[in-house]
């Protein structure tokens, strides 16, 4: 098989601001040295959903990607998220993010439309990837999205020379392992990175090539005890795993779904990982979630090792 770009835990980070709405970078220092830790996190994901790129200025973006990249250890592979509105967007921030120091592009889908043809997104990725000269991944939405591929787009654009990754996020067990199959037999070059919180036990039973998540800014090296059973084909310790997990992961993505990332801060502040859970794009979470969260994190025994918690 061809080496594989990307393999192992991605982690898509959140961005961690201060109470006043600033990007808070001792915050994202302790995060990243947090959530980067593990040995088998060979990539750190920005500027995407987790990381609140839709509400980042593209300057802010630009310097997410040279603070990350001076908070890697050799060899982890720096991850930039293009999530824009249009091409001609879309193009701009694959320049400007390739000039801060990106390793790997992701391409988000564009916004759901009835009448774009398979040969307009071919064309879409296409300028990205020429834009940007990087190697390219795909995000798979969620099926219920309206912006996911199908399987037979998928497998198009896994031939495409630029492409090294499908974030795959289908959201459905049966479409995940249709995807797998087929970008498979597509290229041996890309590899499939399960990204539904819900599934990845499930997931990489299946089959993967590793994880991409941001629930691995929060629990970075049980993510890490996953992805190693895995590599193993030890399905018991997957599922202990998965079993110590799955109240926290009930709690973070309870709905609504787009709450999501800021239950994340939520917990990371509970942990004294960063000093405050402002989002730009999430304004308040109900009073409840933080009673749900606090009490998942201690049933699943996760803690900071030197929790400094600044008040709320």
């Amino acid at each position: 098989m061809t080496p594989l770009l990307l393999g192992g835990v991605t982690v898509a980070t959140v961005l961690p601001f201060s109470p006043a709405g600033a990007i808070d970078w001792a915050g994202y220092a302790r995060l990243l040295s947090y959530a980067a830790s593990p040995s088998s996190t060979t990539a750190v994901f920005v500027n995407g959903h987790a990381g609140e790129s839709s509400a980042l200025s593209p300057e802010e973006r630009s310097d997410v990607i040279r603070f990350t990249r001076r908070g890697l250890r050799p060899g982890q592979k720096l991850v930039a998220g293009i999530v824009a509105e249009t091409t001609e967007d879309a193009v701009q921030q694959a320049r400007e993010a390739s000039a801060a120091g990106a390793d790997v592009l992701t391409a988000f889908p564009l916004p759901p439309s009835p009448t774009r043809t398979d040969a307009e997104v071919l064309a879409h990725v296409q300028a990205v990837a020429d834009a940007g000269g990087l190697p390219l991944a795909l995000f798979q939405y969620p099926i219920g999205s309206g912006a996911s591929y199908s399987t037979a787009l998928l497998a198009q654009l896994a031939e495409l020379p630029s492409i090294v990754a499908v974030k795959e996020g289908s959201d459905t067990m049966s479409l995940y392992e249709d995807n797998w199959r087929a970008i498979r037999l597509a290229s041996d070059k890309v590899a499939v990175l399960p990204s539904n919180f819900d599934w990845f036990l499930a997931q990489l039973a299946v089959g993967g090539h590793g994880l991409l998540s941001g629930l691995a800014s929060l629990v970075p090296q049980q993510l890490h005890e996953l992805w190693d059973a895995s590599e193993r084909n030890d399905l018991v310790a997957m599922r202990a795993v998965s079993e110590r997990l799955y109240p926290l992961v009930r709690a973070i993505y309870a709905q609504p779904r787009p709450h999501m990332y800021a239950r994340i801060k939520l917990a990371l502040w509970q942990l004294g990982v960063i000093d405050c859970a402002l989002s730009r794009t999430v304004r308040e979470l109900p009073g409840d979630d933080a009673i749900r969260i606090a009490a998942a994190l201690a049933q699943a025994g996760i803690s900071y090792p030197s929790p400094t918690k600044a008040s709320a």
